[in-house]
């Protein structure tokens, strides 16, 4: 893959990993390595191989096949936990962290609270927990509406929710902390 006209090799961590990740709520088994300069991610089972271009610090140009896509990569405050649009719809996307690093590494998604934020701007629909909740991974938390699209945010871990800073019916920005889980 070619940057800014020089050979981009990209980070080591990349190549011949394997990451569980929860995509809106659906979780996925990727593995991703690389051959003649592309990356072979295959998804489920399904494989492609992909080209990539960074255009700039959040932003892909991926050529899967004869297909170019832009993919916008933002991400949050919590480790492991992302905002990807992809033709400008946001998708939130956790990658599970017992998986993310290669080579027998270890890498998690830390023990401290999750700070879980707007992954964009909208409205927000539903509050599913309140204080005092005990959650679990991938349980939803809040329903953000943007873009006539409602979006589940989920718990990336075990935990209590220890502040809810939204209520039904409130106008946020992306990067708004709606609410914060102790970890347990």
């Amino acid at each position: 893959m070619t940057v800014g006209g020089e050979r981009w090799r990209g980070p080591r961590a990349y190549a011949d990993v394997r990451y569980e990740v929860d995509i809106n709520g659906r979780v996925l088994q990727v593995d991703v390595h690389r051959v003649n300069g592309c990356f072979v991610v295959t998804v489920d089972g399904h494989e492609w191989t992909i080209d990539a271009a960074r255009v700039d610090a959040h932003t892909l140009s991926l050529l899967v096949g004869s297909s170019s896509q832009e993919v916008t990569i933002t991400p949050d405050t919590v480790p492991g936990q992302l905002t990807v649009g992809i033709r400008g719809v946001p998708l939130s996307a956790t990658l599970n962290g017992r998986r993310r690093w290669s080579h027998g590494e270890e890498g998690g998604a830390g023990g401290g609270p999750q700070r879980l934020t707007a992954p964009m701007p909208g409205k927000i629909v539903r509050v599913l927990a309140k204080v005092g909740t005990a959650v679990q991974p991938r349980q939803p938390l809040v329903v953000v509406e943007a873009m006539k699209m409602e979006n589940e945010l989920r718990a990336i871990r075990n935990g209590v929710v220890s502040e809810v800073l939204v209520q039904e019916g409130q106008s946020v920005d992306a990067g708004t902390l709606l609410l914060v889980v102790a970890a347990e």
